[in-house]
């Protein structure tokens, strides 16, 4: 379920740049999906089993423009009313508008949290992904995800190669998650992907950030899409050992959680959504 088309963060890897999703030009040119709620209780109207809906994949569900919007919130109580589960990503402490509806939709059936954390360094996170809010306060907002017992998801991708991929920002981001309570994290390599149109709005952000270090990615990688960090076997492993003592979901066990709708609940939620249906 992606309500929107392009975004306004401004993060400068961003894969959703790519010319291949035909994406608006410019990416800050948001398109609408005025009628994404209508279309959204319709489907659900007539799906005769419950199951877990997914938003932020392509396009992040609370951008600036969400917050006159509220196409996000009014989705989020669709699927409350029908008893559906959710599984919702962003950078975005936006989300703590709807704790509430989260809320609600966790105890009712499921509601998983996803949230992305690439860069421990505040300073850095600033000016990677300058128009959200930072890693800092994206922790901040695991653990209130936490303290009312919702389940949460960490993405640690992507690694920027020769920026971040360094032990420093690993273990950072790890004792965040630690800490916050995370069930997962997904992390499937240390490394980003490039291609054409997100290349080059990359490229141009590090000419005016990091000097220097376009010509270390074209020397190297040249015009691959997968552009693997030379540490990636070191911190893979030191990862993996952590994830390991910590008891963390690691990639497909998190996609599996993600999609899974507790069976537990899944009668009590026919039940209740019947009795609202005729409870006049």
């Amino acid at each position: 379920m992606n309500l929107y088309r392009g975004c306004t963060h401004g993060c400068i890897y961003c894969d959703a740049r790519s010319l291949c999703y035909h994406t608006p030009i410019p990416f800050e040119d948001i398109e609408v999906k005025q009628n994404a709620p209508e279309l959204l209780e319709d489907r659900l109207r007539r799906k005769r089993e419950k199951c877990m809906i997914g938003t932020g994949s392509m396009c992040d569900p609370y951008m600036h423009c969400e917050k006159d919007l509220k196409l996000t919130r009014r989705c989020l109580e669709i699927i409350d009313h029908y008893g559906f589960g959710l599984a919702i990503q962003t950078k975005s402490d936006m989300i703590m508008r709807d704790i509430d509806l989260l809320e609600r939709i966790n105890k009712k059936a499921k509601c998983v949290v996803q949230i992305t954390l690439t860069t421990y360094d505040e300073r850095l996170c600033k000016l990677i992904e300058p128009n959200v809010c930072t890693t800092k306060r994206r922790y901040e907002v695991l653990k209130e995800m936490q303290a009312r017992g919702i389940p949460t998801i960490v993405w640690m991708t992507p690694i920027l190669p020769f920026l971040n991929d360094t032990e420093e920002n690993l273990y950072g981001i790890l004792n965040y998650c630690k800490d916050a309570g995370v069930r997962g994290i997904i992390k499937f390599d240390f490394g980003v992907t490039l291609r054409e149109g997100d290349r080059e709005y990359c490229y141009a952000a590090f000419d005016k950030l990091f000097p220097g270090l376009r010509s270390i990615y074209e020397t190297r990688y040249g015009n691959s899409y997968n552009l693997l960090s030379p540490n990636n076997p070191r911190l893979m492993k030191i990862f993996r050992v952590f994830c390991q003592e910590n008891h963390l979901f690691v990639d497909n066990e998190c996609f599996e959680f993600m999609r899974e709708f507790p069976k537990e609940k899944l009668k009590k939620a026919e039940s209740d959504f019947i009795q609202g249906e005729f409870d006049f």
